[in-house]
């Protein structure tokens, strides 16, 4: 009778210590063991992978908007730079051979192989204002390239006036050696004369058209103009190869607003890419210090910016009246404090690696790594970095048609992160 009474003890304790134990881990945020598999599907969730103090005391809006838990690749895949010495590269993506095509700032493409073989820069462009964020910047193939042999490209243009974002298109030659008649297609207008937050991804969608995000300059006089639908500044656009609107833009019927614009509140918009799944279009933006964000976009909508935010000035002012909502303004599906960086994005739509599949992979800039971004039901569930140990600032990230990501840096290096 004694052995029971002591075991029955014995049990008590044990139970009460691991109610207690279970307890504490939800008050450190830490209720989800590693080798615990997530109701999402997940395996391996892990505490958040942003440890550092936030800039601001601002509450996220929703749980699950910012620090989420943290994820871990299982399956082994190798990090690998393939080529380097590129000049300032912007962009990189994949042609329908396989092979990348990439932007140079100073206003030179390249074709590379995924083994690593760089072309000799390929020219024909027209002059880019190349200071300071400005320059060659994105880069897209037509849908019909591997018979037109066009492609998309989005620049910084200087004029006497100023500078802004432009579109242009021009052909491939046969020999790759250049560019065959280049045509501006679209200016987001009006200039200024600055060399600061262009935006300028580009990402076509399943009709052919042109979805084109801009920066609203970055200076204190143009800031408004995110607001403001007489304007290219802050915006996503939504035009035609021939930079005319689509027909069923939320504001070609609205008086005084420019019919090309999509959506409007933008910061610095460098990441825009389209759901493989669903078709929405996701795009990142730069907050100023804190505040970065993810955003789902929705034609006609108004993301905020300058009104909302989660970040603050770089002076450490409030940025207008400090605050994180505001009806008619939508809120970010995931931010951070401090910032990420974003730039370049892009969808996993490959079956190589299947747990990476739909997963949204964001380059880092000053954050120096590339942000893993698990979703579910348009919520971000996990994230992980990944080539953190590389300290190379990210700016690009593209998907291969052979499975592998592809990543250029503003050092000047291409890495390919591919299955082992």
């Amino acid at each position: 009778m004694k052995h029971l009474k002591a075991l029955s003890l014995i049990l008590a304790l044990t139970f009460i210590e691991s109610c207690q134990a279970q307890s504490n881990d939800k008050k450190e945020g830490n209720d989800k063991e590693p080798s615990v598999e997530d109701s999402s599907g997940i395996d391996s969730m892990y505490p958040p992978v942003e440890t550092e103090k936030p800039n601001t005391n601002y509450k996220p809006a929703f749980e699950g908007q910012t620090r989420i838990n943290g994820v871990k690749t299982t399956t082994p895949y190798e990090v690998k730079i393939i080529a380097e010495g590129l000049s300032k590269p912007w962009a990189v993506t994949s042609l329908p051979d396989g092979r990348l095509v990439i932007t140079e700032k100073g206003g030179t493409m390249r074709i590379a192989t995924t083994s690593g073989s760089v072309s000799e820069p390929i020219n024909g462009f027209p002059e880019v204002d190349d200071r300071n964020q400005g320059g060659l910047l994105d880069v897209a193939p037509a849908p019909d390239f591997e018979t037109s042999r066009m492609l998309y490209f989005t620049f910084a243009e200087r004029k006497p006036e100023g500078s802004l974002t432009a579109v242009g298109k021009g052909k491939l030659s046969g020999n790759e050696k250049e560019i065959e008649n280049f045509k501006v297609i679209y200016r987001a207008i009006p200039y200024f004369d600055n060399s600061m937050h262009f935006g300028s991804r580009i990402v076509f969608d399943e009709n052919g058209n042109i979805f084109v995000s801009t920066g609203e300059r970055s200076d204190l006089k143009t800031r408004p103009n995110a607001q403001l639908l007489d304007n290219g500044h802050g915006k996503v656009l939504h035009i035609t190869p021939e930079g005319e609107p689509v027909e069923g833009n939320p504001f070609i019927d609205t008086p005084g607003a420019l019919p090309e614009i999509y959506s409007y509140g933008h910061r610095n918009a460098q990441g825009l890419d389209i759901h493989p799944v669903t078709g929405e279009l996701w795009l990142s933006e730069m907050g100023p210090r804190g505040g970065d964000e993810i955003n789902l976009i929705k034609p006609g909508k108004n993301y905020g910016w300058a009104t909302i935010g989660y970040g603050i000035e770089y002076s450490g002012a409030k940025v207008g009246d400090g605050i994180t909502q505001k009806e008619g303004m939508e809120q970010p599906v995931y931010y951070w404090d401090p910032v990420l960086s974003p730039s370049g994005m892009t969808f996993y739509n490959s079956d190589v690696i299947p747990e990476w599949k739909n997963n949204l992979f964001i380059g880092g800039l000053s954050s120096k790594h590339i942000a893993r971004i698990v979703i579910k039901d348009n919520k971000v569930v996990g994230e992980e970095r990944l080539l953190e140990n590389e300290k190379q600032r990210i700016r690009d990230v593209g998907m291969g048609n052979d499975g592998a990501l592809y990543a250029v840096t503003d050092e000047g290096r291409l890495y390919r992160i591919a299955k082992k």
